[in-house]
């Protein structure tokens, strides 16, 4: 009878041991230096839902979460396991707590133990041949490869990566965590629309390889330059020496950070020898043209100018040319706009100033030819291209006075004789008219004469107010439109903060200029403040009109958010819309 109750008490606490709940975390160690990753497990034996991570305060995830069921029978018992598994990546050195980890199973909430980890300086690799991280540093590399090492200054290189690894592991997750600042270039990401799998070799080695960031470069110092290491935190499946039931090779996860090596440019300076006067820094291959969009108007109508840049190079990073035209012709601040687009090869394509322009007086105007000088790296030399010259015909306006001709006209005095009009009869006999008949003539004369004169005086006056007006309406008009293109250009450079401000205050200048008659000289907050209070504008529009130049000025030296640049955009309108009310 005692035998008989032990057996049952021993098959009961069998019993009990089976089926108490574990949800354990485990790790892959509790000491690890800032360049080695951490794995840890969150086991359990039975099946849970709900599943919530703690916080990995003081670790970037790199993997996971990945989760694995095991669930077997051996000699009638039945072994179940389930685990998620995480691979983090320390930010910094110090002591950290990963928290608790919570499941619910079978309507009870079961929590792990907090896990401590202490994270010190970067270690070497200490792995052994046969180990995992062995395996990694031989297949899987990050190569940077450089189009010139050589180029000169402002001439296009490009830097592509590429992971390559071995066609034996498979790549699950890639994550960029240390990236080149391009220091002393002008860089331009160009999109990897998404990762495709190639094939290559590497060292005499067969290799798989995914390109994983293009970017387009341009040198803006002389000299030796050097290019950072990028850094991927890679997680990969890695097979072992165990196979499955079915004799199916098993992978294990983990995770490797990889880099690529440093790389140097040497920048080579344009050439002194015959470098034109007029090189402000394009380096490529262009053309260059002019073209008006009329060629006959009348005096005060407005016409435009396209100067345009086109080709290949840093179209980019040079200012156009100006256009210089005859002191007759009004010319107004040019509207830039560009059309250019950017690959490996650099960039091509078109930029132009648009100009405005207001003849004041008749005449056949000269737009002059503009030069335009480049460097070419193909040719490796300077050259120098001219626009074509075009011709504006203005009608029915004022005339332009000629001194010149006062000058002949004296130079073409008659000499006069006193006795050459002796032939004339001096006297008369006509009689003298009465006093009062010719003041009752007068009254006669007056009367039929003055309000014809009268009514031609009031036709006059009435046509040239209506002209007035008119071309006040049209120039209001102009003004109005040539802001709302800045305004345009503006809202079109939104994401990039330099072009928006800029193309912002050349809106509200232009607009200013064009609407009161602001000069170049004019444009300071005090003189605009003084004229506009003159103008009678609302004190409340002129300081948001100060306060949006203000945000102009200091947009040169501090970054703005996209947020402050639509709030300045807004304003800007309300301001023009309210002026224009005023």
């Amino acid at each position: 009878m005692k035998n008989n109750f032990l057996v049952i008490l021993t098959f009961f606490y069998c019993t009990l041991t089976w089926t108490q709940v574990k949800f354990e975390a485990e790790v892959s160690k509790n000491k690890l230096g800032v360049n080695e990753n951490l794995r840890i497990d969150f086991k359990m034996n039975k099946d849970g839902d709900n599943f919530s991570p703690p916080n990995f305060d003081g670790f970037n995830i790199v993997g996971g979460p990945n989760q694995s069921v095991s669930n077997s029978w051996i000699n009638g018992t039945r072994t179940f396991s389930k685990t998620y598994s995480y691979f983090l990546s320390p930010i910094k050195r110090g002591r950290f707590t990963i928290g608790q980890a919570s499941i619910e199973i079978e309507g009870d909430i079961y929590k792990t133990s907090p896990v401590d980890i202490q994270v010190v300086e970067a270690v070497d690799s200490s792995a052994s041949p046969n180990s995992t991280s062995t395996l990694l540093d031989d297949d899987i590399q990050l190569v940077a490869e450089l189009s010139k090492s050589n180029p000169y200054l402002n001439e296009p290189i490009s830097i592509v990566y590429k992971l390559f690894f071995s066609p034996e592991i498979n790549v699950r997750n890639l994550g960029e965590i240390d990236s080149p600042e391009f220091k002393n270039f002008w860089s331009q990401k160009i999109d990897v629309p998404r990762l495709e799998i190639k094939r290559s070799s590497l060292n005499g080695k067969s290799y798989n390889y995914v390109t994983w960031k293009k970017t387009l470069l341009y040198p803006q110092k002389e000299g030796k330059l050097e290019i950072n290491p990028m850094t991927l935190d890679v997680s990969i499946d890695v097979p072992t020496n165990r196979r499955d039931f079915f004799g199916n090779i098993i992978y294990t996860q983990t995770s490797s950070k990889v880099s690529s090596n440093k790389k140097v440019v040497n920048v080579k300076s344009l050439p002194t020898e015959n470098k034109p006067e007029d090189f402000f820094g394009a380096v490529g291959d262009f053309n260059i043209s002019l073209n008006s969009n009329k060629n006959e108007l009348k005096a005060t109508e407005s016409f435009q100018v396209e100067l345009k840049i086109s080709g290949s190079g840093n179209l980019k990073l040079f200012s156009i040319p100006d256009l210089i035209v005859p002191s007759s012709l009004e010319k107004y601040d040019p509207e830039y706009s560009e059309s250019v687009k950017i690959g490996l090869a650099g960039m091509n394509g078109n930029i132009s100033n648009t100009y405005t322009i207001v003849p004041q007086f008749q005449g056949k105007y000269p737009i002059p030819k503009v030069k335009f000088s480049f460097f070419n790296p193909r040719l490796n030399k300077y050259s120098t291209i001219f626009s074509d010259e075009e011709i504006v015909d203005v009608y029915d306006g004022p005339i332009v006075t000629n001194d010149n001709s006062n000058v002949a006209v004296e130079d073409n005095k008659i000499a006069s004789n006193s006795l050459q009009f002796n032939f004339i009869e001096l006297n008369s006999e006509f009689d003298n008219i009465s006093k009062s008949d010719r003041i009752l003539d007068n009254y006669i004369t007056y009367i039929i004469i003055l309000p014809i004169v009268l009514i031609i005086c009031v036709f006059i006056y009435l046509k040239t107010n209506k002209k007035s007006i008119s071309q006040s309406e049209k120039n209001a008009e102009e003004a109005k439109k040539l802001a709302y293109k800045f305004l345009e250009n503006a809202k079109n450079d939104i994401t990039n903060t330099d072009l928006f401000y800029i193309s912002l205050e050349k809106a509200l200048f232009n607009f200013l200029k064009s609407r009161f008659d602001f000069q170049t000289t004019e444009f300071s907050k005090e003189k605009i403040k003084l004229k506009l209070s003159k103008k009678n504008i609302a004190d409340s529009v002129i300081d948001s009109l100060i306060g949006i130049l203000n945000s102009c000025e200091y947009a040169r030296y501090t970054p703005s958010s996209s947020k402050e640049m639509k709030v300045d955009y807004d304003k800007a309108v309300d301001v023009i819309s309210n002026i224009e009310k005023s």
